[in-house]
């Protein structure tokens, strides 16, 4: 399986507290960048602490179709 990456942006702490949800409900790990910081994105504090006004990338290997469907929720164009 290869790689996915995606860019992602949220607007207030319920943006990110459903998308952690999301994210936990998935069997493979997925990590938020921010220039050169990784954070779990499992980790409600670990996003909130990088910023909510920046734009991030979720990068990811594996396959979940509800998760998928909430990255282009949150998705910059």
């Amino acid at each position: 399986m290869k790689e996915v990456e995606a860019k992602v942006q949220f607007t207030n702490a319920d943006d990110v507290e459903e998308f952690v949800k999301a994210a936990g409900k998935c069997d493979f790990d997925i990590d938020i960048l921010y220039q050169h910081v990784y954070i779990d994105a499992k980790s409600f504090l670990g996003i909130l602490g990088l910023g909510l006004s920046r734009e991030l990338t979720v990068k990811y290997f594996g396959q979940n179709a509800d998760f998928e469907k909430m990255l282009k929720h949150y998705a910059v164009a």
